[in-house]
């Protein structure tokens, strides 16, 4: 038998309304001057309002930080870490997407110690400690409350990531009420970035192992079984939840193993064209289930069977499926319909071979001549 590892978050909490727990989940790790990192939008819909209230009942003082856009940036980082120090906070509470769970991860870690965000990037370069780490998804896809990754914005097109277990926050809570507003595009966009998470983590060449395996094939079961349902029934909440928890799964199947090629090559689409993450793996997608298919026939099988509507349980089936999913979320399918320029092509291609600590899982050895092939491929469809 191959030896292997396997992480998780210590305590998660699932249920409508568990959000307005986070105070009591405070108290019992002493917290009592939180910060809350989220974003404006979701101040602005009145999501945390309620939030902010059930905490200030067990908490000395509370700190909002709103200021988190998409792709955060390493200025929005040093923003909240600012405001937090000002504040003399001593948790941080994410509440929102991913940008805001990996600005609250990182800014948890900056707050204690003298370690430098550049000094962070990179696989365990972390010291132990932090601050107690709370987060809570309004979303159901990137899975960042159980991953132990953050992506950070370092420069005007590029993006690099902190990996380490000391990321994992103390707490996760899946409330599916937060996501019952969350917009058509944005249900589908997410929807198909967790699905592409189960999808890589089950074919991941490194890390592969019979746990990863486990949750990887539930997610995608669950994630497939009622995408539909929250496309077209919006407020259906037995549906949002499952959406939760298949991103919860496939978070921590990725996490212990990693993601490939359709993250490689979807980070260059958003640091150039600032396409939506979840947008940039179901451009890449097709292309890349296409060129892995011939090596992993097994597997994509293996995957096919967990989707709706008896499709074949074939590599073929799951292509298809995915094929039929993408046309009918109202996304754009290809990279010419998201606007990239054909011209820009080999500019991204060569910008994916710097993702290498991802690229290093694909099934297959993806060169900058393949990458542009699908890149090529992803653009015409």
């Amino acid at each position: 038998m191959t030896s292997f590892s396997y992480s998780t978050v210590p305590h998660v909490r699932v249920g409508p309304g568990l959000a307005g727990t986070l105070g009591d989940e405070c108290a019992k790790l002493s917290v009592r001057r939180p910060l809350i990192v989220t974003d404006n939008g979701l101040v602005t819909l009145g999501l945390i309002a309620p939030i902010a209230q059930a905490i200030s009942v067990q908490c000395d003082a509370l700190t909002i930080f709103d200021g988190v856009a998409a792709d955060p940036s390493e200025d929005v980082v040093e923003a909240a870490c600012v405001v937090a120090r000002e504040n003399n906070v001593d948790g941080v509470i994410a509440v929102g997407g991913g940008s805001s769970m990996d600005v609250a991860k990182v800014v948890s870690v900056l707050m204690v110690g003298d370690q430098s965000l550049a000094e962070m990037y990179g696989v365990d370069q972390l010291p132990p400690g932090r601050l107690p780490l709370f987060l809570v998804p309004t979303t159901a896809g990137t899975g960042s409350e159980v991953t132990p990754v953050a992506v950070i914005t370092t420069g005007a097109t590029t993006k690099a990531g902190v990996s380490s277990s000391v990321l994992l926050p103390d707490v996760a809570i899946l409330d599916a009420e937060l996501t019952l507003g969350l917009p058509r595009s944005a249900t589908a966009m997410t929807g198909i970035d967790a699905m592409v998470h189960a999808i890589e983590a089950y074919t991941s060449k490194l890390k592969k192992n019979p746990i990863s395996d486990m949750l990887a094939l539930r997610a995608l079961r669950l994630l497939s079984h009622n995408i539909n349902t929250v496309l077209t029934q919006p407020t259906d909440l037995a549906a949002r939840e499952a959406m939760l928890l298949g991103s919860m799964f496939a978070g921590q199947a990725f996490a212990n193993a990693p993601v490939a090629a359709v993250h490689a090559l979807a980070y260059p689409l958003g640091g150039h064209y600032h396409i939506p993450h979840g947008l940039s793996n179901s451009l890449m997608l097709p292309a890349v289930l296409a060129f892995n298919a011939p090596m992993v026939q097994k597997d994509y099988g293996e995957l096919a069977e967990e989707l709706p509507g008896g499709v074949a349980t074939s590599a073929a089936g799951l292509m298809v499926w995915f094929d039929d999913l993408i046309a009918t979320s109202g996304l754009p399918a290809t990279l010419e319909a998201a606007g990239v320029a054909a011209d820009d092509l080999p500019m991204l291609a060569a910008d994916a071979m710097l993702q290498q600590r991802l690229l290093v899982n694909n099934p297959v050895e993806v060169t900058e001549a393949c990458a542009l092939q699908l890149y090529e491929k992803a653009w015409s469809g």
